[in-house]
C-alpha cells in the first residue's frame, strides 16, 4: 500500500518471542497505534506488559506515551526518537529503541531489555 500512497505508515505489536500479535496501517502514525491499542483493549489485553511495539516512522513523544500508557515495555521505531520522545522514555522506564534496520539499532533508554 505504500508504493502506492507514498503515505501510509504501520505499527505492529510483538510478543516477546517475536510472534506478531496484531498489524494495523493508517495514514498518521498516531492513528496505526490508536488501532494498535484499541485492538488491545477490546481484547482486554491492557496492560500490553511483555511485548514489543514497531513503529514506521520517527518515535514521537507522543507514541512514547501511548506505549507506557497501554503498559507497552518497548517501542522501536525505524527512525529517530524527538529529544522529548527520549525523555519521557527514560522517565517512565520504556525502552526505546530508534533507527532499526535489520540487526542495527540505536538504544536511548533502558537498554538492559535488549540484548546486542
Amino acid at each position: 500500500m505504500f508504493d502506492s500512497t507514498g503515505g501510509l505508515h504501520a505499527a505492529a505489536l510483538f510478543d516477546r518471542n517475536g510472534r506478531l500479535l496484531v498489524l494495523r496501517e493508517d495514514v498518521g502514525r498516531h492513528n496505526a497505534v490508536d488501532k494498535v491499542v484499541g485492538w488491545a483493549a477490546c481484547s482486554g489485553r491492557i496492560p500490553l506488559l511483555g511485548t514489543i511495539l514497531m513503529v514506521s516512522g520517527r518515535a514521537s513523544f507522543e507514541l512514547v506515551q501511548k506505549a507506557a500508557m497501554a503498559g507497552i515495555p518497548i517501542l522501536a521505531a525505524v527512525s529517530a526518537p524527538s529529544s522529548l520522545a527520549v525523555d519521557l522514555a527514560v522517565e517512565s522506564g520504556l525502552t526505546l529503541v530508534g533507527f532499526l534496520r535489520g540487526p542495527n539499532m540505536n538504544l536511548y533508554a533502558r537498554t538492559d531489555r535488549v540484548e546486542t
